[in-house]
């Protein structure tokens, strides 16, 4: 009986244990985590005993669920935001409630006019009041330039929001992801490069020219040619855009979990490639690679006569 009791009490342990860590990890990284980083700091948690952690601090109203473009992420409770609505109308805890809702995707005033069934002056001047307090703040959308979304003011905004690192004041930034393009795979060209130099077996060079992104991103990071926090997804984002180009080419490998750079158990790597061969000059042509190649036509909507791209590609 005393053994029972006894590990009864070592099991109600790790629960609070894996609470007060997964507040803690919350803390540390105050826009939210995701299961991975969970995982990732305690792999040897049950995914039974981790989701029933998380709906316990969920129910108890210690953690936020939110969605992103990356899945599920938790985020602890904004405590100082509902204290600040004590005091507050219904009314204006109803259009915080619907901007919290809404997450870092934000909303737009309309929808939470409608939402919030109140006419449209109320709504401005409820929104105003809320950003005087700090409560919300309106951010502009890449998605329409003369449109704000409103969301909680401690959110950081959702990628869609904001186009992420390759937008800047709404603009996109093409030459940067032009110079992030050329850095990464002379980045992966000189691997290729030191794989050759090495007089080993023709496999074993293949496999030590290979590189992971997260390599490619700490290469990146340590240039400095970056004014923002670049990502992993956004350098394999880069990545991708080569291996449309025919520059690199990538493979998946298992590994394990916990290492820089896996996702679920896989690892993806990248290597620099030369073209076999030379594409051809139809290739090379807009009409080549346009999407609506099947709809233009002599006389339609779109047409060879009126096409921009062959007129710029003719000029060049």
């Amino acid at each position: 009986m005393s053994e029972v009791k006894l590990k009864r009490e070592t099991n109600v342990l790790d629960v609070v244990e894996v609470e007060n860590r997964i507040k803690e990890l919350c803390q540390q990284l105050p826009h939210g985590i995701t299961d991975q980083v969970i995982q990732n700091d305690m792999p040897h948690l049950e995914p039974q005993q981790r989701a029933m952690v998380i709906n316990k601090l969920l129910s108890l109203g210690q953690l936020d669920l939110l969605r992103n473009s990356s899945g599920l992420l938790y985020r602890m409770k904004d405590t100082q935001g509902a204290g600040k609505m004590k005091g507050s109308d219904n009314q204006e805890k109803l259009v915080y409630q619907v901007i919290e809702d809404a997450g870092n995707k934000g909303i737009w005033s309309r929808d939470i006019r409608f939402k919030s069934n109140l006419p449209l002056t109320e709504v401005n001047k409820i929104l105003k009041n809320l950003e005087s307090k700090k409560l919300i703040k309106a951010v502009k959308s890449v998605a329409a330039s003369k449109k704000k979304v409103y969301m909680l003011y401690n959110l950081q905004p959702d990628r869609s929001v904001t186009g992420g690192a390759w937008y800047s004041d709404q603009d996109f930034e093409s030459e940067f992801v032009e110079v992030l393009n050329q850095q990464c795979f002379k980045f992966l060209q000189s691997k290729a490069e030191a794989a050759i130099d090495s007089k080993q077996s023709p496999m074993v060079q293949r496999n030590s020219s290979f590189a992971t992104s997260h390599e490619v991103w700490k290469y990146i990071c340590e240039l400095g040619i970056s004014k923002v926090d670049l990502s992993m997804d956004d350098i394999e984002t880069i990545l991708n855009t080569l291996i449309y180009d025919g520059k690199v080419e990538m493979s998946v490998i298992a590994a394990k979990e916990g290492t820089a750079g896996s996702v679920d158990g896989q690892m993806k790597l990248y290597r620099g490639v030369n073209a076999v061969i030379q594409p051809t000059g139809l290739v090379r042509t807009p009409c080549g690679l346009c999407p609506v190649f099947e709809d233009c036509h002599d006389g339609g909507e779109i047409s060879p006569s009126h096409c921009v791209y062959m007129a710029e590609w003719l000029d060049f």
